[in-house]
């Protein structure tokens, strides 16, 4: 058996400001470090030891990880960076009130844009580009993406960079973002299209599952 954990990072000021995030750099508000570091601390409580941390390139998921490494007295790990783990993309959705667009667009539309698998929020003109993506091909870049879009970036990182350390019996630790998390849990628990809709992830609250050798879910448990 193995332990993976998946944790969604701490409040970010996106978050308190309720705007759409995604790729946006926002960091965290102090309650979100607060956040962190409980999460930390129940990761010690419960003895939850890791060989390695994976997080996006976004500075609200790496503070949370390291403030979590440093509760949970494991700061000395490797942590493996990669864009594969950032938020889903909300293209146009970016920095734009969450009230506000259900206003300009219909609760119904926005909760199609939220919580659906497919639905793509509206698109960029082009993507934003940065030195931390600048390694990443200009036409995989992405302008906005549904669920489905970021499931398929984040795969490939799981099949090649995580999944194989687990079937060596190698704990894991995975944080990330709300939506990226519900993918992976979609993955991983094998819920249906229509069925992840229903699916939230909670801010710095870890998801700790036990596996075994063909990564199927033994048990499932929040801290």
């Amino acid at each position: 058996m193995v332990k993976l954990v998946l944790l969604r990072h701490g409040q970010s000021t996106a978050n308190e400001a309720n705007i759409y995030t995604g790729w946006s750099d926002m960091p965290l508000t102090q309650y979100g470090c607060q956040q962190a570091r409980e999460a930390g601390r129940k990761i010690l409580q419960n003895n939850l030891q890791f060989t390695q941390v994976h997080t996006s390139v976004l500075v609200r998921a790496i503070k949370t990880a390291n403030l979590v490494m440093q509760e949970s007295k494991q700061l000395y790990l490797p942590i493996s960076k990669t864009w594969r783990l950032n938020e889903r993309h909300y293209g146009a959705l970016r920095g734009l009130n969450k009230d506000f667009t259900k206003k300009k667009y219909g609760e119904k539309q926005v909760a199609l844009w939220r919580r659906s698998f497919d639905a793509k929020p509206p698109l960029l003109d082009h993507p934003i580009m940065q030195r931390r993506y600048e390694k990443i091909p200009y036409d995989v870049l992405p302008v906005g993406e549904s669920l489905r879009d970021a499931s398929e970036r984040i795969l490939p990182y799981w099949v090649e960079k995580i999944a194989p350390q687990l079937i060596a019996g190698n704990n894991q630790l995975i944080v990330a973002h709300g939506s990226t998390l519900r993918a992976l849990i979609k993955y991983i628990e094998k819920i249906s299209d229509e069925n992840i809709d229903g699916v939230e992830v909670a801010n710095a609250q870890p998801i700790v599952y036990t596996l075994n050798k063909k990564l199927e879910v033994i048990d499932k448990k929040v801290l």
